[in-house]
């Protein structure tokens, strides 16, 4: 039915858009709505806050998902039935690896399912993998824009508190992983699993010798973090446009 809410994110398909931009923090769906032309509001309900509109011609929603995987997941099922097809998460993150500054990008190509949520869905040997056609569009877009990035594998976590959590770092750093979230694997496998097309970009608020105060620098959207956000958010918006070009191409 065209006007069937969806329990948590409450959006119908009547709200939906072929792709989908979906940061963790509420308070970023405004900041993203402040680059798109005839936006509206749709819906805000717990974690899920909403909006739509246009950036070159192109409809887009914004949902925010919340902290972590569960969250995450129900938007991504919801999202699916009110018919989105592609959803590309831009995210914050704690760099892994001592090269990579504040503000700097991080393009997921892989994940590290280092949490529950994915491991309910499917066993750990199936990737968690972004679309191909969208993480080239990811990589073309920071490109031409100018913006430092790094593309490579994440991890996934579920907590930011257990009592190892150096020895964790340490771990995964000396394996190459780039960063560290807590949504991406979900996003990218249970997408997979829908037969929907997904990807992650990740903006670095802790380097890897800092610590989680970082974060205060980021909310309070001092400079380089929040700059950092513009650009994931505008590299996610220009890739939507080479895809919907694909598109019409094909």
């Amino acid at each position: 039915m065209l006007n069937q809410i969806q329990p948590h994110i409450r959006c119908s398909r009547k709200d939906s858009a072929a792709y989908a931009i979906m940061p963790g923090d509420p308070s970023r769906v405004d900041r993203v709505k402040n680059f798109l032309n005839n936006s509206v509001d749709i819906a805000y309900n717990r974690e899920f806050k909403s909006c739509s509109g246009f950036y070159k011609g192109v409809k887009v929603m914004v949902i925010s998902t919340g902290i972590g995987g569960p969250s995450t997941g129900i938007a991504v099922e919801e999202l699916k039935n009110i018919g989105v097809q592609t959803l590309i998460r831009i995210g914050s993150c704690g760099a892994l690896q001592s090269n990579i500054k504040l503000g700097d990008l991080i393009i997921a190509n892989g994940v590290v399912r280092d949490e529950g949520t994915s491991k309910a869905y499917v066993e750990e040997s199936y990737p968690a993998v972004p679309d191909t056609d969208v993480l080239i569009s990811l990589i073309e877009s920071a490109k031409e824009l100018g913006f430092d990035y790094y593309c490579g594998k994440i991890r996934s976590h579920d907590s930011f508190y257990t009592d190892k959590e150096q020895e964790i770092d340490k771990y995964w750093s000396e394996r190459g992983i780039l960063g560290a979230d807590m949504e991406s694997a979900a996003l990218l496998v249970i997408g997979g699993l829908r037969n929907l097309k997904t990807a992650s970009i990740l903006n670095v608020v802790v380097e890897s010798d800092g610590n989680l105060d970082g974060i205060n620098s980021y909310v309070d959207g001092e400079s380089i973090t929040a700059f950092g956000e513009k650009k994931e958010i505008l590299t996610v918006l220009e890739a939507i446009v080479k895809l919907e070009n694909l598109i019409k191409i094909l």
